[in-house]
């Protein structure tokens, strides 16, 4: 498992450590639920809505021109 130090303000601090108290868990296992929940719900729909809103942006295609064929990939099986 990773670990991963995060800086928050105080107040916020303070708040994660009441709202972990409250679920009767430690604050790294509550930031983590976060995470993990925030991360689950998707991409922000002003990120989808943004998508493909430059119409002079190159396509994927032309983006790739000139570099040749991939590498055989392996399976992760």
């Amino acid at each position: 498992m990773a670990q991963l130090t995060i800086y928050l303000p105080d107040k916020l601090e303070k708040r994660a450590r009441k709202a972990a108290k409250v679920r009767k868990m430690s604050v790294s296992r509550w930031v983590a639920e976060q995470v993990k929940d925030n991360l689950a719900k998707g991409l922000p729909q002003s990120w989808i809505d943004a998508a493909g809103a430059f119409p002079d942006f190159p396509s994927v295609e032309e983006l790739r021109k000139g570099y040749g064929e991939d590498a055989p990939r392996e399976s992760f099986d």
